[in-house]
């Protein structure tokens, strides 16, 4: 029996079960709340694994930088003016061992309380991952959960120098931390002195507003000034990051969704991965990679089982979806791929994108159809959507640190009106609009397809529009076709991102029944997977299919090979189709 295709919910505890009704702008954890572990009950999980999801993302879980005060628990404050937001960013970490306290109900409890979650999830039938950020920790970083004999990051620098293989952290020798935003006065200020280097690659002490100022580069045996490397003898970073990830798995999480994996030197990965899957064969490795010549180097030598394909589909989906690109342009984004395809997570929300809803990306919720059956169907690899996706979320709000900007806050303490609604405190039966009930059934339709056709889970592609580009009956610029196939199923998909409903005359070639080993002439008893119409079909390379589909919306027609007829003449069903036929077989003849 084969693995399902990885259907992955990403959700952030802080905000995803945060029951405020009237979050402050701004707000501080008194203020507005958090989302707890524990609100993430059976119901919640039952939920969530109805839309055909098969693992959640559980984000910002591990401890990181806040403004929120539990000193009384033994947890030294960060200084708010290296924090962004009042809850902070989940990427700036300030202890790999240790849970949020945020997320918990009981705070000395707080890793008992994930360990419950983890069972929770699994009890449902979905696997659960978790962020690994490799790059950089938060800038003052101190772990009070580290098991015994593990140290601290930076405990045996040389601050003298800039660069040292043996050193964590890369130092600013002689010069103190000054970015260009207030650090406070007297006994509130920060002082970091020497500077250390900031975590995208700033090796100044001097970091701007838009630079990640509340992070900390580590070192993994680079020179940051000649960028020369030094892997031999093994960095003591990469003996830390190898203890950390099997700490994580030996927790129970399935996977690790790794942070900005390109700024990590690509021998550690090959050191590390093969590691920790010799205790724990099955977990997987999701890589958040932007940069399409590292794709095969970083599955292939890296070991990553799966990439973020965000600068190829997701980026040629939205110019598609909302800059009028030509939907033919989509064939370029799987030949980009072809060979890795099975590799490829494919979205088209996510934490640090705008939603799909919001006016700066399509503005319409209703119109994701498309996009949505493309990037869960063009190929065999995860598909994963965000925490409102599905109900349509728009993020519009000005939650704080972060504007009005399409996006849904990572760095401040709210409460997301939709899915707070659909929650309803757990049960999980909230009053929801009829475009949120609709969208919502859409998203588990399609998403459910993903496992439950064989042909999408694990079956074959054919890419239908090199032989409609010239056809007066599909427009490329609005139309994507293609087939996927396994054993006797073959769906033929199109997409429409036009506004307008359209009837397709769709141009199916030989080459295509040669491939997927298809007969050809009517197909009797097709369905269609969204709609559930049941039709004859023809199914040939001397005829048209004809297909309806709407406007921003798709068709998925199921084929049974072992139900195809041969046609005969007569029933082509227009007289140019006759004399394409006559015209095929004085070709073949």
């Amino acid at each position: 029996m084969t693995s399902p295709k990885p259907v992955i919910y990403q959700l952030l505890p802080r905000l995803f079960g945060n029951y405020c009704e009237t979050p402050v702008v701004g707000g501080t954890l008194e203020q507005n709340g958090s989302g707890k572990l524990n609100s993430i009950n059976e119901t919640v999980l039952k939920s969530i694994k109805d839309l055909g999801v098969t693992h959640v993302w559980y984000t910002g879980v591990i401890e990181h930088a806040h403004n929120a005060d539990y000193t009384p628990y033994g947890i030294e404050r960060d200084n708010p003016h290296v924090v962004k937001g009042n809850a902070g960013s989940p990427y700036a970490i300030s202890d790999y061992y240790d849970i949020d306290p945020d997320l918990a109900e009981n705070v000395p409890a707080r890793m008992d309380e994930f360990e419950a979650l983890v069972e929770r999830t699994h009890k449902e039938g979905l696997k659960v991952i978790v962020d690994f950020v490799p790059n950089h920790v938060a800038r003052r970083y101190r772990s009070d959960a580290k098991p015994s004999g593990i140290e601290d990051f930076g405990t045996h620098d040389n601050y003298e120098l800039f660069f040292s293989p043996n050193n964590n952290f890369y130092y600013i020798t002689r010069q103190q931390f000054a970015p260009s935003i207030d650090l406070g006065s007297g006994s509130d200020a920060y002082v970091e002195f020497p500077a250390k280097a900031s975590g995208n690659d700033c090796y100044t002490a001097f970091p701007g507003v838009n630079d990640w100022y509340d992070t900390v580069k580590l070192n993994y045996g680079v020179d940051g000034g000649d960028r020369s490397t030094h892997f031999d003898p093994v960095p003591d970073t990469w003996f830390k990051m190898l203890h950390i990830l099997r700490y994580w798995a030996g927790k129970g999480v399935d996977g690790f969704r790794c942070d900005m994996v390109h700024m990590v030197p690509l021998e550690f990965w090959h050191w590390a991965i093969p590691q920790v899957k010799q205790h724990f064969p099955s977990i997987v490795f999701i890589a958040e990679i932007y940069d399409v010549a590292l794709y095969r180097p970083f599955i292939e030598y890296g070991g990553f089982d799966y990439l973020y394909d965000k600068v190829n589909l997701y980026d040629t989906l939205r110019a598609v979806q909302t800059a009028n690109h030509s939907a033919a342009s989509i064939t370029g984004c799987w030949q980009t791929v072809e060979g890795i395809a099975p590799h490829m997570l494919n979205f088209l929300e996510n934490h640090d994108e705008q939603r799909f809803a919001s006016p700066f990306f399509a503005g319409n919720a209703m119109h994701v159809l498309p996009s949505l059956v493309l990037s869960t169907m063009i190929n065999t690899g995860p598909m994963m959507i965000y925490f409102g996706q599905e109900l349509g979320e728009p993020g519009m709000d000005a939650e704080g640190y972060s504007g009005v900007d399409g996006r849904t806050s990572i760095f401040d303490y709210w409460s997301v009106a939709k899915v707070r609604r659909w929650l309803n405190r757990g049960k999980c039966n909230g009053t929801l609009t009829h475009e949120e009930k609709t969208l919502r059934d859409m998203y588990r339709k399609v998403l459910k397809l993903a496992n439950a056709e064989k042909a999408v889970k694990e079956g074959g592609f054919f890419d239908l529009m090199y032989v409609n580009l010239q056809n007066p009956r599909l427009n490329p610029h609005r139309h994507f076709a293609f087939l996927r196939h396994i054993d006797n199923d073959v769906l033929v998909i199109v997409a429409n991102f036009g506004d307008t409903d359209s009837d397709i005359a769709l141009n199916i070639p030989r080459h295509a029944f040669a491939t997927i080993n298809s007969p050809e002439g009517k197909a009797v008893n097709c369905i269609e997977l969204l709609t559930g119409a049941r039709q004859e079909k023809t199914f040939a390379s001397t005829a048209p299919m004809e297909i309806h589909v709407p406007a921003y919306g798709a068709a998925i027609w199921k084929v049974d090979k072992s139900n195809i007829q041969a046609l005969r003449p007569d029933s082509f069903s227009a007289p140019e189709n006759r004399k394409r036929a006559a015209k095929n077989r004085t070709k073949n003849s």
